[in-house]
């Protein structure tokens, strides 16, 4: 019967979370020391925990959490527990319990993938970011940045996801990862073959300033660099105070590795803003980026600390 308990749960917790599709990519290590019996678990707390489940897969979500917080009582440190009681609130849409327990039980287990994804979904109910719980998560521990990195690159979030390999020594998962990023983006560009970018932009009743900020759009899209770069710079002449397109410039800069310019760029962009909440987070999230890339971690988390959630 040992181990039986765990395996359960764990399969379950697949069954459970059907679009991270993490499954063929990594296996979840079972430490010998976290092993637990299927005796070691009081009849109660097995009666309370299953039931749970049930209930929440028939969304019973209220009855589900008063089950779950009764194993909590029964079993304090469990963070299997905590993960579903993360599970249960992020699905009744009662997001600063789910983030709570979603915490709880990534510190119990920084290297779970499981753990990290459920708080990700968490998080972005809410317009936050992982990144933005340095100080309440292990942030430090590298196969947590690797869990992240992984997700990210699930998610098709291709530059935070190099971003943290950045932060990482290489080894056959960075390799690995970093080269998959690459594949995807390549196939990204040839898709798209530079069509809109080469191709004059339609709808004749945009005027010249609108023009622009749909090209730099559509490059940004693509993620057509160097082209971004010179034309966010030719915008730049004709419309020296629009902050866009300095962000488009320094997003640009920062992705082709001129980190310095980048930098620049942006903070000469935030000069020009004016109640752009949006813009802002963008150009603070590149700023972040950037400050990582210089290893001026300081500077980065001030960025990451002026980001709001939920634009």
């Amino acid at each position: 019967m040992r181990n039986v308990f765990l395996k359960l749960i764990f399969l379950l917790g697949l069954i459970q979370t059907p679009d991270t599709g993490y499954a063929q990519e990594k296996e979840i290590e079972v430490q010998e020391s976290a092993e637990v019996s299927l005796e070691e678990f009081s009849d109660a707390f097995q009666e309370n925990f299953f039931e749970a489940l049930k209930q929440k897969g028939i969304e019973n979500y209220d009855k589900a959490i008063n089950l779950l917080l009764h194993c909590k009582q029964l079993d304090t440190n469990n963070s299997v527990v905590d993960h579903e009681l993360a599970k249960a609130y992020l699905a009744d849409k009662q997001f600063i319990m789910a983030q709570e327990y979603g915490i709880e039980a990534l510190v119990s287990e920084p290297a779970n993938l499981w753990y990290l994804d459920t708080l990700v979904q968490i998080l972005e109910k809410q317009g936050g970011a992982v990144e933005n719980l340095r100080t309440a998560i292990p942030f430090e521990n590298d196969k947590l940045k690797e869990n992240l990195a992984l997700i990210y690159f699930k998610q098709k979030n291709y530059e935070s996801s190099l971003a943290l390999l950045n932060l990482l020594k290489r080894n056959a998962f960075t390799e690995d990862l970093s080269a998959k990023i690459s594949d995807s983006l390549e196939k990204k560009r040839e898709n798209s073959d530079n069509k809109i970018a080469l191709t004059p932009t339609k709808g004749g009743s945009l005027n010249p300033l609108e023009r622009y900020k749909k090209r730099v759009d559509d490059l940004i899209v693509i993620d057509s660099l160097s082209l971004l770069e010179s034309v966010s710079l030719e915008a730049l002449e004709s419309y020296p105070s629009q902050p866009y397109f300095y962000f488009a410039q320094g997003y640009a800069l920062h992705k082709m590795s001129k980190h310095n310019e980048a930098v620049e760029v942006l903070e000469t962009a935030l000069d020009y803003l004016l109640d752009d909440v949006s813009l802002s987070n963008k150009i603070y999230a590149v700023l972040a980026d950037a400050y990582t890339a210089l290893n001026n971690t300081s500077k980065a988390n001030t960025y990451l600390r002026k980001i709001k959630p939920g634009f």
